[in-house]
């Protein structure tokens, strides 16, 4: 018995050694992750002077928030020097825009791509495997090749008499296409996850296409498409290339944060504030994101 317990000691030992160097590996994906979005959080409730030292001494503050949400012109005490800020940060308008876009993006996307999804994961028609490869690769085109098109053409196409240059419509339509791509193979992969015997059930018991759809299949792939929304309500709140050239008057928060800078430069202290007001819903997103992806791994069809 002693020899056994002798002989099995190496294996232990090993065990014990490769779990310890997973756990430090562990821990050091974390801190890699954790450690900047801490230190963003820190700077944004840091005062000027101590803005720019590695200090974690210091009395926290919220007159960072204030300043980026101000209305009026914010004089900034740095030393003897009087330092004025950009007149009116008015980062509420931009907040506004940022909700705007990205909900409109999804609201009209997510139906769009659904019903796509569907489509090429329950019909077969010319062209199909070849549309859909298509609709893939326009992921793989650099947005600033698009974006001088996308200019032109929204200087020139009017609705109401106005230019989609500048204009919220504008942003939602760059943004689709970005987003379906995206949105319609993600939910394609739930639809294709998705028993076809339920569908020929229902189909025999006299529903039509569309009463399969709505009726059957949407409520079983629904963590599939409330993934999907997710995602792409993050694409299109941190889209910043379009949002700056074709945005313009209705820039979002991500073209915001560029505008925290004066003559000391960039005001890292109060772009930390604001970064950190982008990160708000983003996170919280992605805690509802865990649940809705374990049902859409784990879904089925029994009840």
């Amino acid at each position: 018995m002693t020899a056994n317990t002798i002989g099995q000691n190496p294996g232990k030992l090993r065990q014990q050694f490769l779990k310890a160097i997973e756990t430090l590996a562990l821990l050091l994906i974390i801190a890699f992750i954790v450690l900047p979005i801490l230190w963003l959080a820190i700077t944004a409730i840091k005062p000027q002077e101590k803005a720019y030292s590695t200090t974690l001494v210091f009395m926290p503050t919220l007159e960072n928030f204030e300043i980026i949400f101000s209305d009026t012109s914010v004089i900034i005490n740095e030393g003897t020097d009087r330092e004025r800020g950009e007149v009116g940060r008015k980062m509420i308008p931009n907040v506004i825009n940022s909700v705007i876009v990205s909900g409109a993006t999804i609201l009209v996307a997510i139906p769009l791509a659904t019903l796509a999804a569907y489509a090429f994961s329950r019909y077969q028609f010319l062209g199909n495997g070849l549309l859909l490869i298509w609709i893939l690769t326009t992921q793989f085109i650099p947005a600033i090749v698009v974006a001088i098109p996308f200019f032109t053409l929204f200087r020139t196409v009017e609705v109401f008499g106005k230019p989609l240059l500048g204009t919220q419509l504008g942003l939602i339509i760059v943004n689709m296409s970005i987003v379906l791509p995206y949105a319609i193979w993600m939910i394609k992969g739930f639809v294709d996850a998705l028993p076809g015997e339920i569908e020929e059930a229902a189909f025999v018991d006299g529903c039509n296409d569309f009463q399969i759809l709505f009726f059957i299949s949407l409520p079983l792939i629904r963590p599939g498409v409330l993934v999907a929304s997710v995602f792409a309500f993050i694409m299109s709140w941190n889209e910043f290339l379009f949002a700056l050239i074709i945005g313009r008057e209705t820039r979002t928060m991500q073209v915001a944060l560029t505008t925290t800078s004066g003559a000391r430069g960039v005001m890292w202290e109060q772009m930390a504030a604001a970064g950190l007001v982008v990160m708000v819903p983003i996170f919280f997103l992605s805690m509802f994101i865990r649940k809705n992806v374990v049902d859409g791994l784990t879904m089925g069809a029994v009840k």
